[in-house]
């Protein structure tokens, strides 16, 4: 293995401000969508192995992963297929007018309510009073523990991050392992969100055919949700 530098979170955010979105690990290896692994190691397959053998690179972009998701210099979803994503300021921003400009009242549950399901209602009620919350804490709050509930909370946080209504922000150390914590787009990156009320269609359709041009795998997804 060659060496190479420890990737910076200053090229890591310009990466993905260029992209516009980027996954931080690729899927199976495969060319698309990038991530970020691609972008720093273009000819190196990732392998997830964790043992003293494995590729310290894997450890450290995921140590990176953290502190770029609290850093509010991007915006960090389980958007793609339940992936890690980043988004640009510019491109999240368009994507929120898109898919939201249909709904004008400024409060998100209200607005958005009718489309949501119970459970998921639940879980952005909670997190709009507080936030961000670990998967342990939510699971607390909306008494969702369990094996039993477990397919009820994905598919609710499937369903808010689909909506773009809520992203991830750091990672709270609640168990054996880590988890995501989230909250509210709208309280997390208040900004962008007032700043997608401003822009007209337009704008925000010539943003997202820069950064997701049609019949990429991102785009797909966009339309697909929408």
């Amino acid at each position: 293995m060659s060496v190479r530098a420890r990737p910076s979170d200053a090229l890591a955010i310009a990466k993905i401000n260029t992209c516009g979105a980027l996954l931080v690990f690729p899927i199976k290896n495969q060319k698309t969508p990038k991530s970020l692994w691609s972008e720093f190691f273009p000819r190196t397959p990732m392998r997830w192995e964790w043992d003293e053998h494995g590729d310290h690179r894997v450890s450290d972009l995921w140590h990176m992963m953290k502190r770029l998701s609290s850093s509010r210099n991007v915006v960090y979803s389980k958007w793609y297929q339940g992936r890690a994503t980043f988004f640009s300021h510019r491109l999240f921003t368009a994507m929120l007018t898109l898919f939201h400009r249909r709904f004008e009242d400024k409060h998100a549950l209200q607005a958005l309510s009718p489309a949501l399901s119970p459970w998921a209602t639940k879980i952005l009620e909670i997190l709009e009073n507080d936030a961000p919350l670990s998967t342990k804490e939510l699971k607390r709050m909306t008494e969702l523990q369990g094996r039993l509930n477990e397919g009820i909370y994905n598919q609710a946080m499937r369903e808010l991050f689909k909506h773009l209504l809520i992203v991830g922000f750091g990672e709270v150390e609640d168990g054996a392992f880590p988890s995501l914590a989230v909250g509210p787009t709208a309280h997390l990156f208040e900004d962008l969100w007032n700043k997608a009320k401003t822009l007209t269609r337009d704008e925000a359709q010539a943003t997202l055919d820069k950064f997701l041009p049609l019949g990429t795998p991102f785009r797909r997804q966009f339309d697909k949700n929408r």
